[in-house]
């Protein structure tokens, strides 16, 4: 996000308005790297968030609930003894710096004032929260960092605080544009100016770009973080959060009233692509390897089974030594016969010294009947082998079409399956599955569409009657589509056939052959694989997936 030192300017004013004036009524650490205020400010309790994980260092506003741990930390307690009960003079920030600085006036044990800074630098994993005195020493902070940490200053209880270099960036809130060589390039902004990140640097150059006047541009960009509009661009799966809509980003824009409300929502959205992140990559990472798995076992059945081939081999050799068991002798190591299976040409027939003709004939059956048993077995490994090929690949093609809020069912559903444990000590409460995708036809009809194979199984083999209407995309996994109607329109089976075709692997083709038929006609075999059904007296239509029928 561009949590830079341009969305600062912007949030400054906010903490201000909310909370300049008010007092600190509660002080709590909920996590290691947090600290979260509750500060009693015109009539209202606000909560204020420090925090300076590597991860999401931020001051905000927040409405979420926090829980704190019985036993307060040392940094928590210290600023307990210090600034609880003290009055939040103002906000500001240095320069145009990631660096927030709290004024506050406190009172001591004896009712004596004493003036506090607290100073969060908002510098990713070298964020920090210090606490200054009166005479710019440091007396407390979360973080502390001796010499041999940070060779440009030490960050310990009583040395003197001294800000993170500067470098020769200067702040463009306090400089005249005209009088630099402005360039519409972002590497070069972020090199000359304080504050901005990769994003804001980005939205510059490219107005700069299209500018006819860059002092101008220049000038109004700065003064829109006077007026903020945060906004949450959401765009590829990435949420990014500005103080005002960025053209750069693109993708869906909204617009919210606060700093505080945009953040909110900005890391909530955050943790939940994170969270889907983690499911997709854990689901498809287990679907790929079983995959692979089942083409491997699939290669090595094709192996047996040629090897299999050999069975009725050793059947005619054994039947042609028991018929020519006078021509054989013991002893001998082969033997020519007639084959009378090949207008009796000779046969090479190799035999065991050791052993009678008839016990060297015995053995040919004997290995005629361990192969063809085998061969039997290698049939059924190779359909249960083929039949989870083919569901795995059903649920790889799920994953890839899947809605961010339907990954948990598909994980649950392998979960059933037995690919993925179940983790004992979930405290989680589980939310209830989603219900199946629901449209309607041109005629009112309802179209129900499974998000993915446990469903499919539910919609057509409980909850559809046998006189609906039944979709799958032809031979390629897919969702089921119900048509809940027994005379359905030509239309009808278009548009029907038109959601199987987009809610399957061939979304983005054209002409897809999809197959339906009555439910009646759909057969699910007993110990199949969720999603896997036969189906007879089927038709075949041809469309062209449309996303505008979702809308």
């Amino acid at each position: 996000m561009s949590y830079d030192g341009l969305f600062i300017h912007g949030l400054i004013q906010e903490l201000n308005a909310c909370l300049a004036g008010g007092r600190i009524s509660k002080v709590q650490q909920p996590y290691d790297q947090e600290i979260l205020l509750t500060v009693r400010s015109n009539r209202k309790n606000y909560k204020l968030l420090l925090a300076v994980t590597p991860q999401a260092p931020r001051v905000q506003l927040t409405n979420h609930q926090y829980s704190v741990p019985d036993t307060p930390p040392n940094f928590c307690m210290f600023l307990r003894k210090h600034i609880d009960g003290g009055k939040i003079i103002d906000f500001s920030q240095y320069e145009n710096d990631r660096i927030i600085i709290i004024s506050i006036e406190s009172k001591n044990e004896l009712g004596i004032s004493e003036p506090y800074k607290l100073i969060i630098e908002v510098m990713g994993r070298r964020s920090n929260i210090l606490v200054l005195n009166q005479d710019g020493k440091i007396a407390d902070l979360i973080t502390k960092i001796d010499i041999s940490q940070n060779r440009f200053r030490t960050l310990l209880p009583g040395a003197t605080y001294h800000l993170p270099p500067q470098g020769d960036k200067v702040n463009p809130f306090t400089i005249n544009p005209n009088e630099y060589k402005l360039k519409a390039d972002a590497k070069e902004i972020q090199k000359t100016f304080m504050g901005f990140g990769k994003d804001s640097a980005a939205e510059l150059a490219q107005r700069l770009t299209e500018s006819q006047n860059k002092g101008t541009t220049f000038t109004a960009f700065l003064n829109d973080f006077n007026q903020p509009k945060p906004t949450l661009s959401q765009n590829d799966g990435q949420v990014i959060a500005t103080a005002f809509p960025y053209y750069t980003l693109g993708g869906m824009q909204t617009s919210y009233e606060s700093f505080s409300q945009l953040l909110d929502d900005y890391y909530e959205k955050k943790a939940l692509f994170s969270r889907v992140n983690q499911v997709s990559e854990q689901i498809s990472q287990v679907v790929a390897q079983r995959i692979k798995h089942n083409h491997r076992k699939l290669a090595n059945l094709k192996q047996d089974m040629e090897k299999s081939k050999q069975a009725e081999d050793y059947q005619i050799k054994g039947e042609i030594l028991t018929t020519y068991l006078f021509q054989v002798e013991k002893g001998m190591t082969s033997v020519q016969l007639p084959n009378y299976y090949a207008n009796n040409k000779l046969i090479d027939i190799a035999l065991d010294p050791l052993l009678e003709p008839s016990q060297n004939a015995q053995k040919y059956f004997q290995r005629y009947r361990k192969l063809n048993t085998a061969k039997q077995h290698i049939k059924e490994q190779s359909q249960i082998a083929q039949a989870e090929l083919d569901y795995l690949e059903s649920v790889k093609d799920q994953i890839e079409i899947a809605e961010p809020n339907e990954l948990e069912d598909i994980r649950q559903e392998l979960i059933r399956e037995g690919y993925i444990k179940q983790q004992k000590h979930n405290h989680h409460k589980r939310k209830k599955p989603l219900k199946p995708r629901q449209y309607q036809t041109s005629l009112g009809n309802t179209i129900l569409v499974g998000r993915n194979n446990t469903q499919n199984d539910e919609l057509t083999t409980r909850r559809a009657k046998k006189n609906h209407y039944w979709f799958h995309v032809k031979d390629i996994p897919g969702s089921h589509v119900i048509l809940e109607t027994d005379q359905p329109s030509d239309e009808e089976i278009i548009e029907a056939a038109t959601y199987a075709a987009y809610f399957s692997k061939y979304r983005q083709a054209n002409n897809v052959p999809v197959d339906y038929t009555q439910v009646k006609h759909v057969k699910k075999t007993n110990g199949a694989k969720p999603g896997l059904v036969n189906y007879f007296e089927q038709k075949t239509v041809f469309v062209s997936p449309d996303a505008h029928l979702l809308a």
